[in-house]
């Protein structure tokens, strides 16, 4: 099925293009958002019609969101859950939780925006990911998740005198490793 985009939509086309897509995407999701018209002769002649609107209406959304990834620029969220011992987390941190750790921190992201998050994430650490403001605006955000606001804090901090991040880790878990090898060489001595 051919259509006209409205808007620039990744690895389909710009706006104005004529794509072809299958008949379930176009009924299912472009067409209900208003993303796209169905390729025909009047559509072609509204959409002519309407390109100088539509183009304005798009570069004043691109620059709301520029404006807001500039907002955005450096933000490190802390998402708080519970864990085992292993790091393994009772529950997983997913893209929507993140969304409102954005907005918790009062940046008010539209409900259009989407966190690019590949799968939940379900142990603990620091991660990045991407959030789409606008078609063409992305910007990376880094959240840590940890047991507490404490520990998180700590590990911001480890990450930050240390260059990487993986040398921050080694540094954690070798501070871990001598607190408890202390713990038995007390006992043997008692």
């Amino acid at each position: 099925m051919e259509v006209i985009l409205l808007e620039r939509i990744e690895r389909l086309g710009q706006m104005g293009d004529v794509v072809n897509v299958k008949p379930g995407f176009a009924r299912n999701f472009l067409f209900p958002q208003k993303k796209a018209l169905r390729a025909n002769k009047d559509n072609k002649v509204l959409y002519e019609s309407k390109k100088s609107e539509l183009e304005a209406n798009n570069a004043k959304r691109r620059g709301e969101a520029e404006v807001l990834a500039k907002k955005m620029d450096g933000l490190k969220l802390i998402i708080v859950r519970s864990a085992g011992e292993g790091g393994q987390l009772y529950g997983s941190v997913s893209a929507r939780d993140i969304g409102d750790a954005i907005r918790e921190k009062g940046i008010a992201m539209d409900r259009s925006a989407t966190v690019l998050l590949n799968a939940p994430v379900k142990i603990l650490g620091t991660f990045k990911t991407a959030v789409r403001l606008h078609p063409e605006v992305k910007i990376d955000v880094e959240f840590t998740v940890a047991r507490s606001v404490e520990e998180a804090n700590q590990k911001v901090v480890a990450a930050e005198l240390l260059e990487r991040a993986e040398d921050a880790a080694k540094l954690e878990g070798a501070a871990e490793g001598e607190a408890t090898e202390e713990a038995p060489a007390e006992d043997e001595q008692a």
